[in-house]
């Protein structure tokens, strides 16, 4: 049986344990932080306010007001439901594939534990 913390999404057999886990401290926050930025409020059971919810951005003008409302709510986001990480800054690409899509670069520290590491995910 192997011991990890939670099951890797998306959910992926493994061999070993039935599901592919986060066997990482760093992994496991990587994951909680890119599941709370896509995740819509709304759609977590009994945590209705749970989750930045970019899809909602997705009709906007893409542009520095847009951009700042969206720092702005993950930065609300993590404050209230990952207090432990510092978020050091918020930088927002457009995708060289496809210029209508966006990617989030999250730049962020845990300083209880000297973690430094950053969250890339294409976004809208």
């Amino acid at each position: 049986m192997s011991i990890g913390f939670q099951p890797k999404i998306p959910l992926a057999l493994d061999s070993e344990s039935g599901y592919a886990l986060t066997k990482t401290l760093k992994a496991n926050i990587k994951q909680n932080l890119k599941m709370l930025v896509l995740t819509n409020p709304g759609e977590r059971v009994f945590i209705p306010n749970f989750g930045v919810g970019v899809k909602s951005f997705l009709f906007e003008s893409v542009g520095q007001e847009t951009f700042s409302a969206i720092d702005n709510k993950i930065r609300e986001q993590v404050s209230l439901y990952m207090p432990f990480l510092n978020i050091e800054r918020v930088q927002f690409m457009q995708s060289d594939l496809d210029a209508s899509k966006i990617n989030i670069k999250i730049t962020y520290t845990v300083p209880r534990v000297g973690l430094t590491d950053t969250l890339l995910t294409n976004v809208l």
